[in-house]
């Protein structure tokens, strides 16, 4: 595979969730790596977070293992047992089915950068912690948590 060249994979803002629940996301930008890779079993994501915003509502995996790790700045990790910082250097493994509902939010004054890598299991739901949301990767639809649409 040649070299890919970062400026051309495109750059996506803000999170697909439906309103409100987007709005904490709303600044956040991604660059699918491995979309631009023609990878298919794993997706790569270089993220960058400006300051207040969140990488994502807090959720968990059913069928997919998730992995992050820090490039620039400082991000909070909220898990079900607290807040951990994490720094430059650090990452921070969520393997699926756990029920233990992440998230990072940018609570410095700077832009944070993170690579996020992920399973792509056709079957896994996301579960949304703290809102009434749930995804699919079969569909990509938002759902509320008894399945009904939104």
């Amino acid at each position: 595979m040649p070299k890919i060249d970062l400026s051309t994979v495109p750059v996506r803002q803000g999170c697909p969730y439906p309103p409100p629940f987007d709005a904490a996301c709303a600044e956040r930008i991604r660059r699918r790596l491995g979309d631009a890779g023609g990878l298919r079993d794993f997706g790569v994501n270089l993220m960058a977070l400006p300051p207040g915003n969140w990488s994502s509502q807090r959720h968990w995996h059913s069928h997919e293992d998730e992995f992050v790790y820090i490039l620039e700045g400082e991000l909070t990790l909220v898990e079900d047992d607290g807040e951990t910082i994490l720094r430059k250097g650090d990452f921070a493994a969520f393997p699926k089915g756990t029920g233990n509902g992440h998230h990072m939010i940018n609570k410095s004054s700077t832009v944070a950068v993170y690579l996020e890598v992920g399973s792509r299991q056709r079957e896994d739901l996301t579960t949304c912690s703290d809102i009434d949301v749930m995804s699919s990767n079969a569909d990509g639809r938002f759902v509320h948590k008894d399945g009904t649409p939104y």
